[in-house]
């Protein structure tokens, strides 16, 4: 398969403020009909971040409407013992991960079920298909023990929860592989814009690389390429030095946190890493400033920008998508509604300019 040229696409984060799986594929397909994604609707308590991809732990258990992992359970230890049989005869004896824990289900994730149904309509037109999971990170520090402690602090809770993500993205890769060959898994990463905070003070850069080093591979192994996404300003090498494929941030408010990195994004570029620039705003005050033209006009500032750190512009055109800063699951139709027509609209400003396939 030739390279990805991204070419200023449109690509949207994930999440809408409806309640109708089908609607938000109408939408998505009409904003972003060349990368379309599945739609997370956080209408529905089960499509939160941890409850969508929490099913298949060991030890779930639940006290006063509180879900937490319980280590010291009667069958935890059978459970756990259950999780890694199941994930060695996937990941060692060929086992097939359709109809296993780490498949998806209705239950959670309807709208990648309808997803997988609208796009096989219309695959003749799709540049590639996108989905998203839970970043290891988010994860692994939202999920609480028995003792209201982060699994991230205990290494076997860890473990499997890495374990879990890891074969549930792949898991979406070779549903989408057969509408489309060019898939994208974006691991969504809110947690990471409190790394180096007092609440996070006990866990190191390379804590953070280890959980995408397996994950990643998972993704990279069908071919497909490993992005993260991070709504606010974090540590940008750790991404960098952890092999993504595509970066997915707030353009619009942190593109100067970015370009303080300016070594690690030549190299990312001169790798084939993409940017997924997050220059549509999703705050609703932000959303009522602006309009096409002068989101447009602060995207070329930004790749002038890049331009004099040493990346060409030609490089920037080929390995940029165009997005929202973040998923409108939070705000209103309405404005949900104008984030995703500025997506396209600032997209097509862009291409129609440089003259972009």
């Amino acid at each position: 398969m030739q390279p990805f040229k991204a070419n200023c696409l449109p690509l949207l984060i994930g999440s809408l403020p409806i309640d109708n799986h089908s609607q938000a594929m109408e939408l998505i397909l009409t904003h972003t009909p060349e990368i379309p994604l599945w739609p997370q609707l956080p209408a529905y308590k089960e499509e939160g971040m941890v409850p969508q991809f929490l099913p298949g732990m060991p030890g779930i258990d639940e006290c006063d409407d509180t879900v937490f992992i319980n280590g010291k359970g009667e069958k935890f230890d059978a459970e756990f013992l259950s999780f890694y049989e199941e994930y060695l005869m996937i990941t060692e004896g060929g086992g097939s991960l359709e109809g296993s824990r780490f498949a998806l289900t209705t239950e959670t994730a309807k709208g990648f079920f309808d997803f997988l149904e609208h796009t096989a309509g219309v695959k003749e037109g799709l540049a590639a298909l996108k989905a998203q999971t839970t970043g290891p990170f988010t994860f692994a520090t939202g999920v609480v023990d028995q003792d209201n402690r982060a699994i991230f602090y205990n290494d076997q809770l860890r473990d499997a929860a890495i374990k879990l993500l890891a074969l549930k993205a792949k898991w979406q890769i070779v549903k989408m592989k057969e509408i489309c060959p060019r898939t994208i898994m974006i691991f969504d990463e809110p947690a990471l814009a409190g790394f180096g905070s007092s609440a996070f003070i006990t866990i190191s850069a390379d804590d953070v690389k280890e959980c995408f080093a397996e994950v990643f591979e998972a993704v990279q192994s069908e071919g497909a390429l490993a992005g993260v996404h991070v709504c606010a300003n974090t540590e940008w090498s750790i991404l960098f030095d952890a092999g993504a494929d595509l970066v997915s941030f707030d353009a619009y408010s942190y593109f100067d946190k970015l370009i303080l990195y300016p070594a690690q994004l030549r190299a990312f570029f001169n790798k084939g890493g993409i940017l997924a620039s997050g220059i549509i705003p999703t705050t609703p005050e932000f959303i009522d400033e602006v309009d096409g033209a002068s989101l447009t006009g602060k995207w070329l500032e930004q790749a002038r920008e890049l331009e004099n750190i040493g990346i060409p512009m030609e490089q920037i055109l080929q390995q940029t998508l165009i997005t929202p800063s973040c998923g409108t699951g939070s705000i209103n139709f309405d404005y949900a509604g104008r984030v995703m027509a500025l997506t396209r609209e600032v997209s097509t400003t862009i291409r129609e300019k440089f003259s972009l396939s």
